[in-house]
């Protein structure tokens, strides 16, 4: 699915295959890469779940910032368990390949939650541009139903807007954005609708979650410090997930165009930082910066110990 995986396809009998190819001497360490991958997975279950949990549970969590928190959590399973059981049966096996109607199912999965997690981030801004700026209007404005609809919106127009592009490229390879270089001829069409893509799924949600910040600051340097001290605690996290996780992607869609070959290693440690760190990074910088929870997990690992 990865970018460092794809080299070529074979066609055998009218059924197409991708050959994967991206794990530095496969053979030699696949054991090794196999543990390494099969504890990231593990670890990324358990973190995640573990927050989802405590949100879920707890009656004082469920509050609209923490119920973002819970929707970006599961999606970051979701994309987890779209990719790692493949990648763990491609370490094992003795010649990795994916099927070219498994490889864009794969691609649209990837995608669209990669999308979802900029629009629900989006939403996570919003909630804290309501709760600082507009603070008597914050119950009337997240209401149940607009949460709902927010969390929504999220999931579904990226997974329709990425369903389109399946149907653009059903006669062409598209498992991600390097296999757009291995085209015969470059689609027009294909390259514009990608554009109106990226601006919907990243543009926009990113000039709008600028616009929010900045509407943030200005009300907190007018305001007391106790006003700034509960901005600081409540958007600290997000913008340290958002800025990594902004960085990341914009790795995945704009370095591959460029003209510059990245050596095997160092393309491999980069995407790796997609599927491996980001799903790590999110429960941790929540679990960690994030007062009420904190509290939480402080109770629950406390109550194990005792026990």
């Amino acid at each position: 699915m990865l970018r460092f995986f794809i080299v070529f396809m074979e066609n055998n009998f009218n059924v197409s295959y991708i050959t994967l190819d991206g794990f530095i001497e496969l053979h030699k360490y696949k054991y090794l890469y196999f543990l390494i991958m099969f504890t990231a997975y593990i670890l990324i279950i358990c973190c995640n779940s573990t927050i989802v949990c405590l949100i879920v549970i707890h009656r004082n969590l469920h509050e609209p910032m923490y119920v973002f928190i819970a929707a970006l959590l599961v999606n970051s399973l979701l994309f987890s368990t779209a990719l790692y059981p493949k990648i763990l049966t491609d370490v094992l096996s003795e010649k990795q390949i994916i099927s070219y109607s498994a490889c864009l199912f794969q691609f649209h999965i990837f995608y669209s939650l990669g999308g979802s997690e900029f629009l629900l981030l989006t939403a996570m801004s919003y909630d804290r541009y309501v709760s600082i700026c507009k603070p008597l209007q914050y119950a009337t404005i997240m209401r149940k139903s607009n949460i709902s609809l927010m969390l929504l919106l999220a999931w579904i127009l990226p997974s329709c807007q990425f369903a389109v592009s399946i149907v653009f490229t059903l006669k062409l390879i598209f498992c991600n954005n390097t296999i757009y270089k291995l085209f015969c001829v470059a689609s027009r069409e294909i390259s514009v609708y990608g554009v109106f893509i990226l601006l919907n799924v990243v543009g926009f949600p990113v000039f709008f979650i600028v616009f929010t910040y900045i509407r943030i600051l200005i009300i907190c340097y007018h305001s007391s410090g106790d006003v700034r001290k509960k901005a600081a605690q409540t958007c600290l996290p997000h913008l340290l997930v958002l800025t990594n996780y902004f960085c990341l992607f914009t790795f995945e869609v704009i370095a591959v165009r460029l003209e510059y070959e990245f050596p095997k290693t160092a393309r491999l440690i980069i995407s790796l930082q997609l599927v491996l760190y980001n799903p790590l990074f999110n429960p941790l910088i929540y679990g960690l910066k994030m007062k009420e929870i904190s509290k939480h997990l402080n109770r629950l690992f406390c109550q194990d110990k005792g026990t």
